[in-house]
């Protein structure tokens, strides 16, 4: 396994053209607090959806997105999770960005810990609806179906897959890690089943927009459970702007709030 020293991880950028403020905040990332670490670890999601490399190709701004990724990548060690929004991210894209992608879950070793990173909409078992979609939409042979449709289908597709997640998450928000968990949140369970799998004590993971730490036990297995912020500095009249990464090295994890440093 390979370690690294130091990293920065972050997930659930959503970046898309309306929200300029969100992306240059990641571009500033990629000039400023990537500097600082050997690697850098993107928990999914980093794009608001994801329809094939051949639409992102053909796209300006995620081509601008491609070069600051390249751009990234020859910093820091760059490694890349696929999300719910943006699992069609290919071969393709990956190669030119300079990342390396890498299975979800994995086990990374850092700063002389081993960690479980996942994005994890995986661990939301209680939505079954929700899993049974996921399993679906990851079968390579409906991928390639999906792929050789026309652009403007897979759009049209995608923009209707992002409404209705965006309005369940909308009813979701209304939840506090302090409260009872919600029908998206993660599961104890699943968190047990994947800490056990992997004999891990520490897990890190997005997808939820809920970030906090939390020290969780089921049975005789007890593990420490990180969460990744999205990030949304474009929307400050529905939410306050929030955009932060977990830095992983020889002082500890701690969390970076990117808006005060933005």
């Amino acid at each position: 396994m390979q370690e690294h020293a130091s990293a920065l991880l972050i997930s659930d950028l959503h970046l898309t053209p309306s929200m300029p403020l969100t992306a240059q905040r990641f571009f500033d990332f990629v000039e400023k607090e990537a500097n600082q670490v050997e690697s850098v670890f993107i928990l999914g999601d980093l794009f608001e959806y994801w329809v094939g490399d051949d639409a992102g190709a053909r796209s300006p701004f995620q081509q601008e997105v491609l070069r600051a990724l390249s751009n990234l990548s020859s910093k820091a060690k760059t490694y890349y999770i696929h999300g719910n929004r943006d699992f069609l991210i290919g071969e393709q894209f990956i190669r030119k960005s300079g990342m390396t992608l890498l299975p979800d879950p994995s086990k990374v070793m850092i700063a002389g810990d081993e960690w479980v990173i996942s994005h994890g909409d995986a661990l939301c078992t209680n939505d079954l609806s929700y899993q049974i979609f996921r399993k679906w939409v990851r079968k390579p042979w409906l991928q390639n179906l999906f792929l050789r449709l026309p652009l403007e289908w897979r759009r049209s597709i995608a923009r209707t897959l992002r409404t209705n997640s965006t309005a369940k998450y909308d009813r979701a928000v209304r939840y506090t890690p302090e409260m009872a968990r919600f029908k998206g949140d993660v599961t104890l369970v699943a968190c047990a089943n994947l800490m056990g799998s992997y004999s891990s004590e520490r897990l890190i993971h997005g997808h939820t927009h809920l970030p906090a730490r939390h020290h969780e036990s089921m049975g005789n297995k007890e593990w420490q459970r990180w969460v990744l912020s999205d990030w949304d500095l474009d929307h400050p009249e529905t939410v306050l702007p929030k955009a932060s990464a977990l830095r992983i090295d020889t002082n500890g994890v701690r969390y970076i709030d990117l808006v005060k440093s933005s």
